[in-house]
Parts: C-alpha cells; structure tokens; sequence
C-alpha cells in the first residue's frame, strides 16, 4: 500500500502546499521583496567588480553596492515621490476649490476654433460642451485626488512602509551577497534542461535589466526634460506632470505626448503661439527623440519585445499590482514568450 508512487504523490502535494502556503505569507511584502530581488539583479555587475577589487570580501562589497543603490536610487525617488505627492495634494485642492477648472480650459479651445471644425464636431457626437467639461474636471479631480489619498496613506501607514523598506534593503544585501549560489540551487531544484534553464533565467535576468535600468532611464530623461519645459513656460505643477510624463513615457507609441500634445494645442488656439510652436518642437525633437537614442544603447535590440506587447503587458501589469506593474507585466510577458519559444524548438526538433 506505501508504495513508492504513492510516497512520490505525497511528497509532490506536501510540496505544492507549503510552497502555495509560504507565497501566502510573502504577499503583504511581495512589493519590497520584488524589489529588493530587481535592484539585486540590477547592481549584481556592480558588486562582483567590488568583490574582484576588494579581495573577495563579499560582506564589504555588498554593504557598499547597498550604500550605492540608496544614493543613486532610492533616496532621489523618495524626495521625488514626496514632492509628487505634495503637488497632487495641492492640485486637488485648487481643482476641488475651483480656482483651477480644466473645462474652462476646454471651452477656451472650443470657442477659438472655427466654426466648421465645431460643426464637424457636432456631427460626431462631440457637441455637449457641458459634459465634456464635466468629464474633464472629474478626471482630473479623481487623478489629483488619488495622489492625495497615497500622501495621506502613507502618512497613516508609515510603520508598514518603513518594515517594506527595511525589508527589502535587508534582502538586497543578502541577495547582493548570496545570489549566484541561491540562483544555483534554484535552477538545480527546476525540472528543466540545462539549455531551457539557462534560457528562462538569462531571460528573466534580462528583462529586469532592461526594464529597471533602460526603460525607467528613459522615461526619467523624457520626464525631467517635460518638466523643465513646462517650468520654463510658467505652467504649475511642472513637477507633477513631469512625473506623468515620465510614467507615461513607458507606453509605447503614445507616451509623453499624452500630456505635452493637449497643453501645446491650448497654446495654439489660445493665441499664445511661440509657447504652442516651442512646446510641439521640443516635444517631437527633443523628449520624442530621446526614446530612439537611449533605449538602443541602455536596453538593446536584442531584448526588445514588439510595442504592442510591451504595451499590453505595463498596462495589464499596472491593473494587476499597481506601480509595481510597470515591471512585473514585461517580465510575464518575456517569460511567456521564452517559454513558448522554447517549447517551439523542442517541437521542431527531430524525434529519434
């Protein structure tokens, strides 16, 4: 009756649970702990260079990559995010006070346009001027109001946030420093070939990187550049919506423009032209042309998924698990067709 197949299916079950059970327990942290294991990644090239050139003192290199990570990282995003969320504060409460009313802004564009432009309007539907402005306005007091709500959440759950962010420094030292002999017994307890092996984690290895290093290098230049456009021109909460730029800036195909483009036509038709031509000139040749010149050379050609996927993949990252998304929904995505491309190959090879 013990059998040794029946031992074998019992020690499969017993595996599957504690493992479903362990997952369980590591999801309130799953942001930190994602993280932690992404900068691990990210800065591994980093600390083997300081373990080459500090004889072999792994401990000391880690701390250091660790150190670095936190100026070159952590501590910029912090007072970045801190500010962001200052200014969605302050934009909601001028949006909520009326002081600021984006549907005013509208029927400003709407009243400067010909009349046959607003009649071709009319015949597609677009004649409630009202309801439009009121879309309008409430979008935009949903967006601020959600960043204020993330300012005062986070001002209510600072003890959660600072455990997550001890919990994944801690963990970055430890990955920094065990890494490569973890990846070792976890690509010897995977049941897959060595060629498959090597593939899914050179995969995941790389999208990581790519994602991390060039996607969010990309989008933080095409943000910063937005922003200094939008201070440079007197618009408020240039902070604000040079984050939106930047987040945006990680879709393909749209990005940036999502934000740049509408401003630069309320200049156009508002009759403040040499701001509408600046900001449209530096938009297209400037934050546009810098995903074509940075991205090749941070990320490669080599990685590169089609945009649509990418596309796909951040958005359905971003609804699954929030901001962590952004990264999440790629690598799924990558993986996903590593292992149909594999499964692929082992398909076309000839059976003996």
């Amino acid at each position: 009756m013990n059998s040794p197949e029946l031992q074998h299916k019992v020690f499969l079950l017993l595996l599957a649970v504690v493992t479903i059970a362990f997952i369980w327990i590591l999801l309130p942290y799953y942001g930190a702990i994602f993280w932690g294991t992404a900068l691990a990644i990210l800065f591994a090239p980093l600390y083997r260079r300081l373990v080459a050139n500090l004889n072999h003192r792994r401990n000391l290199a880690a701390v250091i990559t660790l150190l670095l990570s936190l100026v070159i990282v952590i501590f910029p995003l912090s007072v970045i995010t801190a500010s962001l969320l200052r200014q969605g504060a302050a934009l909601y409460e001028r949006i909520r006070s009326g002081e600021l009313n984006f549907g005013l802004y509208f029927q400003q564009v709407i009243d400067a346009l010909p009349d046959w432009i607003v009649t071709l309007l009319d015949r597609f539907g677009i004649t409630s001027i009202a309801t439009l402005q009121e879309r309008l306005t409430s979008g935009a007091m949903q967006g601020s109001q959600l960043v204020a709500k993330q300012a005062v959440y986070i001002g209510q759950n600072t003890f959660d946030f600072l455990i997550g962010f001890g919990l994944m420094l801690y963990l970055l030292f430890f990955l920094l420093r065990d890494g490569s002999v973890l990846a070792v017994r976890i690509k010897h307890a995977i049941p897959l070939s060595v060629e498959q092996k090597r593939n899914l984690f050179g995969k995941f290895t790389t999208v990581i990187r790519a994602t991390v290093k060039g996607n969010i290098v990309v989008a933080g230049t095409q943000g910063v550049l937005g922003g200094l456009m939008f201070w440079f021109l007197g618009i408020q909460g240039a902070l604000l919506w040079g984050t939106l730029m930047a987040f945006l800036s990680l879709l393909p195909a749209i990005g940036a423009a999502i934000i740049w483009a509408p401003v630069a036509i309320y200049f156009l038709v508002t009759g403040a032209i040499w701001q509408g031509v600046a900001l449209i000139l530096f938009g297209v040749f400037v934050i546009g042309l810098v995903d074509n010149i940075l991205r090749p050379i941070l990320v490669g050609k080599d990685t590169q998924m089609p945009d649509y996927v990418v596309l796909i993949s951040t958005l359905g990252g971003i609804a699954m698990f929030g901001l962590n998304g952004f990264v999440i929904g790629p690598v799924i995505a990558a993986l996903f067709i590593a292992a149909w491309d594999l499964f692929s190959s082992e398909d076309e090879m000839p059976k003996s």
